[in-house]
């Protein structure tokens, strides 16, 4: 009896940590379709410039795409012309802005004006006495290869869009059938209330 009590509260222990695991685990996905506020990872914003021309932007987090955050601009474009009574639109701007992000663990000392990496450290060793670490000479007490470093990439497409009635220009290549774009993209949307 007294063995099923003791690993009882490893049990709820390693209970715990699982559940904790999994509910982190689903946090950590890419943007969904969504408004973009002030608390969230990333999302759609759109302003209208004119009354048949508007201005969207869709931003995902480090784990989004590059295509995925294209492909919900555009489903956005499509669904802020058909809002709006209109049925197709051209892109007359569009672009994609990457910002990159460079991390390397394990850090040395932590913050300070150079924020993880200091360049010049000052340590002892018995032969040789005090001695001095500069960034531009290797040195076999730090090397690049004892550190992991990772770049982190996130993307924001932005397009100025300007809306029609009717079927869309047949010459213009940035026309684009709002409705059609709608059922064809539409599959590929992932929302907040699918995941």
């Amino acid at each position: 009896m007294r063995i099923s009590n003791l690993k009882r509260p490893r049990t709820i222990a390693l209970a715990t940590a699982l559940l904790g695991s999994v509910a982190l685990g689903g946090c950590m996905t890419a943007t969904p379709y969504q408004p973009a506020t002030a608390s969230s990872a990333g999302g759609y914003s759109d302003q209208q410039l004119e009354a048949n021309r508007f201005q969207v932007s869709f931003r995902g987090n480090s784990l989004t795409s590059r295509e995925t955050v294209e492909r919900y601009l555009l489903f956005r474009a499509a669904e802020l012309t058909v809002q709006h009574g209109f049925d197709h639109f051209i892109l007359v701007s569009k672009d994609t802005e990457k910002q990159s992000e460079t991390y390397r663990t394990p850090g040395m000392y932590g913050g300070g004006p150079y924020g993880y990496w200091n360049p010049y450290w000052r340590f002892y060793r018995p032969r040789f006495g005090w001695r001095s670490w500069d960034p531009f000479f290797d040195d076999p007490f730090w090397r690049d290869r004892d550190w992991d470093y990772r770049t982190v990439n996130r993307y924001e497409a932005m397009a100025e869009i300007v809306v029609g009635r009717g079927p869309k220009p047949g010459s213009n290549v940035r026309a684009f059938d709002a409705r059609e774009v709608i059922d064809r993209l539409g599959p590929s949307i992932v929302t907040p209330s699918d995941r």
